[in-house]
């Protein structure tokens, strides 16, 4: 699976640029895809922040990924602004039958695939050789556009989750 996304990635954007990444329950349909990209420039295109206009970006990822961009270089993000952001994924949830929010939901790659398994089913995966400390993990509690770059899509081992494993010795 090619794991290149940083080339859809805003290059006018400062590093510091704050990042929310909502990740789906399932893989987004093309159709669902294209009336998501639709809400999401809307969306963009609006948002504001105490009235100013946030330099913002939002796109879909590995068709499974919202990604959420504001550059606060210009204008900071306060907490409306944030609801609102929070609102829109509130509805692509309901429009499209998806969970976006729930963090007990982690994302791998397993045989080229995107895999999403709960929290509570991670230990089952390692013992049964789905996952090791390689396989690739998506770090949805990145924070800024350098994280994302950097941290997003890492080993197992080198992620926060490495220490709730207990990886078998080879």
């Amino acid at each position: 699976m090619n794991t290149n996304f940083t080339e859809y990635l805003p290059d006018n954007f400062n590093d510091n640029s704050r990042v929310w990444i909502y990740q789906s329950s399932r893989l987004f349909l093309i159709n669902e895809a294209l009336e998501m990209e639709d809400m999401l420039a809307n969306f963009v295109a609006n948002w504001k922040s105490h009235g100013d206009d946030v330099k913002g970006f939002a796109n879909l990822f590995f068709g499974q990924f919202i990604i959420l961009i504001a550059d606060e270089t210009a204008t900071s993000v306060g907490g409306c602004s944030t609801d609102s952001s929070v609102h829109l994924i509130k509805l692509i949830e309901e429009k499209f039958k998806v969970q976006l929010l729930d963090r007990q939901n982690l994302a791998f790659i397993v045989k080229d695939k995107i895999q999403v398994l709960p929290l509570n089913q991670v230990e089952y995966a390692v013992e049964n050789n789905f996952i090791h400390a390689e396989s690739l993990y998506f770090n949805n509690t990145i924070l800024s556009k350098k994280e994302l770059i950097e941290k997003w899509i890492i080993p197992v081992k080198d992620s926060w989750l490495a220490k709730h494993i207990s990886f078998k010795q080879k």
